[in-house]
């Protein structure tokens, strides 16, 4: 029997919160750092005013919330995640910065934003899209939260699709990621599913389309690390 939307969603969020003390430190191993420059990239590419408003959702331990607070600090900055967990991690980060940091914490389903509609001038999530069970659902609550003309930026992993370095990859992805996992924290098991999860999502393409198909317009692509990861762009 294939698991509810809620079902799913509390089995992901327990296994999120279970690595908290892990997450960031094996985030920088497993991606050699270059996930710093990804998310660094991802809040680059937003053309917005000196004072958005801008929410973070699946926000994690706040990588990406202190990257757009750092580079719109007259702007209202809100970071989403479903794990309390997480959340107070990342607040840990903030409490350790010796000036304010424009940033509100929210615990919330992504399904079911706290927020009234067109509020926000951008949305953006790191990592977070394949976990969700319903993109669909998701994706039109994000447009619901959006001012009219508001910016979608997406950062994920898309395997390779061809190439030599299409087996280079799976064998990392699908031996070697699982086996650090093991090897550096007491949840390898997490490790495991970031691989399935990761196998299992569209191609940049098909998730181009996807956006288009909830509404999303002007939307466009950008690789990057030969392909690992794809930053997605677009416009309610």
């Amino acid at each position: 029997m294939s698991e509810s939307r809620a079902e799913w969603g509390k089995r992901i969020e327990c296994m999120f919160s279970g690595i908290v003390p892990w997450y960031d430190r094996l985030n920088r191993i497993l991606s050699l750092r270059r996930d710093v420059g990804w998310r660094r990239a991802l809040v680059q590419g937003l053309a917005l005013s000196a004072s958005p408003g801008v929410l973070d959702l699946a926000a994690g331990t706040l990588d990406v919330a202190l990257e757009l607070a750092g580079r719109f600090p007259h702007g209202r900055i809100v970071a989403v995640d479903f794990s309390l967990a997480m959340l107070r991690q990342g607040q840990a980060k903030i409490t350790d910065r010796p000036q304010p940091v424009p940033l509100s914490l929210i615990a919330a389903d992504a399904y079911a934003l706290p927020f009234p509609d067109n509020q926000f001038d951008a949305v953006t999530m790191a990592f977070g899209i394949r976990n969700l069970l319903d993109r669909a659902a998701a994706l039109m609550e994000i447009q619901r939260v959006l001012a009219p003309g508001g910016q979608l930026a997406i950062l994920e992993f898309v395997p390779p699709q061809t190439g030599y370095f299409l087996l280079v990859y799976r064998f990392y992805l699908y031996h070697l990621l699982p086996w650090l996992g093991r090897l550096l924290s007491p949840r390898g098991f997490a490790y495991r599913y970031l691989a399935e999860s990761i196998g299992a999502f569209p191609s940049a393409s098909e998730f181009s389309r996807e956006l288009q198909d909830t509404g999303f317009e002007q939307v466009r692509i950008q690789a990057l690390t030969g392909g690992v990861a794809y930053l997605f762009y677009g416009r309610k």
